[in-house]
């Protein structure tokens, strides 16, 4: 949906979330709807453990340039920093797989690629193969631009919502039920696609480009305001919102679960 052109006058390729999810489903069945999801699968272990662990150090960057004490608790602003801090090192491992996951999405039902790139590493091999590391790293910039402030944006409201929800229960954050982590993290993964949707959306559309199409991000938002509108920006915005609070609801559960289990057993 990000990246379906539309020309006015022309019927759009998808009129829907839904619409989209029924065409793929009857094109390319089960495996269809699943098409890209191999790239994020393979680093999703490594990018939430660097999110996570970069998190932190940007933590202690802030208390270090704040000379907070350890036992000092960090406002919400500065957690917020912290948080964009944290997609400076995740970039080195989501860019190239955004890339490889957006060009799977897109080119795999044409003709061309049909035959020779069936696999994230064919796409891959291909991409490297044309370009080089750089290749594969097109759109890292735009992925640092999109996840540094939607980090600030992910950890400040779930770090927002723990401290209220505790404030709440009466409870210190080492006691916050389950459905609390579910909701303040289900939450921040919606406040967080709000907020980087529209530099997705340009994202998107430079990595999935023929290459030379575009200069540069700014180009890819010149052209997409003029031939789509303003509109065109939040393209994907449906899909990204359905996705987004069950899963970061788990990936926060998940955090906790095991930083509980760390601290019983190995502390």
């Amino acid at each position: 949906m990000q990246t379906m052109v539309v020309t006015p006058g022309v019927q759009p390729p998808f009129t829907g979330t839904f619409d989209c999810l029924k065409q793929t489903f009857a094109s390319g069945g089960v495996a269809g709807i699943y098409r890209g999801v191999t790239a994020p699968l393979v680093a999703v272990t490594p990018l939430f453990a660097i999110c996570f662990w970069g998190y932190d150090m940007g933590q202690r960057v802030v208390r270090y340039t704040s000379k907070l004490k350890d036992e000092e608790d960090l406002s919400i602003g500065q957690l917020c920093i912290a948080g964009a801090l944290s997609a400076i090192p995740s970039t080195v491992v989501a860019a190239p797989t955004e890339r490889i996951k957006c060009v799977m999405q897109v080119q795999a039902n044409s003709a061309e690629n049909a035959a020779k790139n069936k696999t994230m590493l064919s796409f891959a091999q291909e991409m490297y193969k044309t370009g080089g590391i750089r290749s594969l790293y097109r759109g890292g910039g735009a992925t640092l631009l999109r996840d540094g402030p939607g980090s600030a944006i992910y950890f400040g409201t779930y770090e927002l919502l723990k401290k209220k929800l505790c404030e709440l229960q009466g409870v210190d954050k080492s006691q916050l039920s389950i459905p609390a982590v579910l909701t303040s993290g289900g939450f921040a993964g919606m406040a967080m696609w709000a907020t980087c949707m529209p530099i997705d959306v340009l994202k998107s559309r430079f990595q999935t480009a023929p290459e030379g199409m575009y200069s540069g991000l700014l180009d890819v938002y010149k052209h997409l305001i003029r031939e789509e509108g303003y509109a065109a920006l939040f393209k994907g915005m449906g899909p990204a919102m359905i996705r987004a609070f069950p899963a970061n609801a788990s990936v926060f559960l998940g955090v906790e679960f095991t930083k509980s289990l760390w601290d019983k057993f190995m502390s």
